[in-house]
């Protein structure tokens, strides 16, 4: 089951999603977290975010709309109180960060580094960054720095510029160049691309005929995006035939993994069937072994691209 996503050799291909898993030691009851490919931590920031107003999550046909807003600690509390924790118990890490600006996503992975730096027996226990440049629960969804080529270039430059670390640029299925902003990451020096963050969508309390989340919209995640990430999966790896890619969305079984490696992704990711069940990616992960036993892996050689 040992795969490789770019720099980084992982010991399963199955991991969980950003902002699904918390900071991984909340789930640590429920499973063991050295034997995920690796724990991708909920998003952070240079300092503290509140997020959205409540409500946030709602469920809808086929899916789960979330408006959480990047609620986080900020990046020192993490690397003070959590990742020690998860060091002690042999937990692969994947940082997720964010910024409303170019310069946040610097500050981020700086703090990071620094800190890393100064704590020299955590560094081993992280394995990239992943830059969430996707996240439509902002204040203004439009200006998503992944739907443009010269936002995307300048926020992953800002975090190559101060970390060797392997660099997952996270991307968003709320554009019709997504091809272009991948190209965008890998030449700005992202290691891998991570495909995808949440759709855009809304949903109305059938009592108030207002919209039910706090925030107006939110990301569609769960069953409903499965098609539409393995698609990005699918061109992408046509478009860039040696670029590692993770699939992420609606994964709930191992079958459903097997279809991202099937469409050409490296890795997978585990986001909403975590709410469903705390063991869903351990579940997923012997699953699919148990697939693999009895059907390999085979990535498309041709297929028509449209990004």
């Amino acid at each position: 089951m040992t795969v490789q996503v770019g720099r980084v050799t992982l010991s399963s291909p199955v991991m969980p999603s950003s902002g699904t898993f918390g900071y991984g030691v909340e789930f640590a009851r429920y499973g063991d977290l050295s034997a995920l490919g690796a724990v991708v931590v909920k998003s952070l920031s240079p300092e503290p975010w509140l997020g959205n107003a409540a409500p946030r999550v709602v469920e809808t046909s086929g899916a789960m709309i979330n408006a959480v807003g990047l609620q986080n600690p900020g990046i020192d509390t993490f690397c003070r109180d959590y990742l020690p924790k998860l060091h002690k118990l042999g937990a692969k890490v994947v940082v997720s960060i964010w910024g409303r600006t170019v310069a946040d996503f610097g500050e981020c992975a700086q703090r990071l580094t620094t800190h890393l730096a100064q704590h020299p027996e955590l560094d081993q226990s992280v394995i990239a960054i992943e830059a969430c440049i996707s996240c439509p629960n902002l204040e203004d969804r439009s200006q998503m720095f992944a739907h443009s080529t010269a936002s995307t270039t300048a926020a992953i430059s800002a975090i190559v510029a101060v970390t060797d670390k392997p660099v997952w640029a996270k991307l968003s299925p709320n554009t019709n160049i997504l091809g272009d902003i991948a190209e965008a990451a890998l030449t700005a020096g992202a290691d891998a691309l991570t495909l995808t963050n949440t759709l855009l969508g809304i949903a109305f309390d059938p009592e108030t005929n207002k919209p039910a989340l706090g925030n107006g919209g939110g990301g569609v995640s769960g069953p409903a995006l499965h098609p539409i990430a393995l698609r990005a999966v699918y061109d992408l790896r046509n478009r860039f035939m040696d670029a590692p890619i993770v699939g992420v969305g609606g994964v709930l079984t191992g079958l459903d993994a097997q279809e991202f490696l099937v469409a050409g992704a490296n890795a997978v990711q585990v986001g909403t069937a975590s709410f469903v069940d705390p063991r869903a990616v351990w579940v997923i992960a012997e699953e699919l072994a148990e697939i693999q036993q009895t059907q390999p892996t085979n990535t498309p050689t041709s297929v028509t691209a449209n990004v």
